[in-house]
């Protein structure tokens, strides 16, 4: 059950949220995905090349904005490299502030 907290929070709190889009929702399902894949590490490493397929975006633009939005929002916690070779680090955030 603990696995699918980030999840479920995300979606009880996405339920009132009018500024997530179905992109944003596509991108959290796949990072999600990813946070499984990692063995539900803390802080684990994304990349736009993985990212977007699995998310079913096709803009690079979209992407970014999406990314940057569900940081803002309170979503994730996103700490970009701009390395290609190490990828970008991220943490879920769920409904009552806990983090994975």
């Amino acid at each position: 059950m603990e696995r699918l907290m980030p999840i479920m929070g995300f979606y009880v709190k996405a339920q009132g949220d009018v500024r997530l889009l179905p992109t944003h929702q596509s991108l959290y399902l796949a990072l999600f995905f990813l946070w499984r894949q990692s063995g539900c590490t803390d802080l684990f490493t994304v990349s736009r090349r993985e990212l977007m397929p699995l998310a079913r975006l096709q803009s690079i633009a979209t992407y970014h904005k999406c990314i940057r939005e569900l940081k803002a929002f309170g979503y994730i916690e996103y700490l970009p490299t701009y390395n290609y070779y190490e990828g970008s680090k991220v943490r879920l955030i769920y409904e009552g502030g806990y983090e994975v």
